[in-house]
């Protein structure tokens, strides 16, 4: 039995049926649901979500990405800052990433100042924090690997003769 295949298909499709996953791998049932309870508690799989496309909700949330320049101290780690981080509710995403900045946050919120002022009195008063720098989220064309808009993806403009 191969946990790969069954992780795979949960994340082409967290809705698959068991029955449809034992039935794509040639698994018993009670095999696959063995498997995905394995991959719960040991926090592989840890949830399940539906990829929205903001444009077509009637209410209007504002996203941004935040680059994060930090100094560690001795008694200070990345982890340490993260965590810290981590625990605002507006963060919906942290990445340590490698390059010109230190971190890579994803922050939600109903209007650009509520974004801003999370930014300003929040997180950039951490001590560890030097540098933010603010990127608002204009469109999104793909989230979690899913393409978003209206489908039409021709842009071709139509010649007639």
């Amino acid at each position: 039995m191969s946990e790969r295949e069954v992780l795979e298909l949960l994340r082409e499709n967290a809705r698959y049926e068991v029955a449809d996953i034992a039935r794509m791998t040639g698994l018993e049932e009670s095999a696959v649901e063995a498997t995905i309870e394995e991959l719960e508690s040991a926090g592989i799989v840890r949830g399940y979500r539906a990829v929205v496309d903001p444009e077509k909700l009637d209410e209007e949330r504002v996203r941004a990405e935040v680059e994060l320049n930090v100094t560690l101290d001795r008694e200070t780690s990345y982890g340490d800052i993260a965590e810290r981080l981590a625990k605002f509710p507006e963060v919906t995403a942290l990445r340590l990433v490698s390059g010109d900045y230190d971190f890579d946050m994803e922050v939600e919120g109903e209007s650009m100042r509520e974004v801003s002022r999370f930014i300003s009195e929040k997180v950039a008063p951490v001590p560890e924090i030097t540098q933010t720098v603010t990127h608002y989220v204009m469109t999104s064309y793909k989230e979690s690997g899913i393409e978003l808009g209206d489908g039409d993806d021709d842009d071709r403009l139509s010649i007639s003769p």
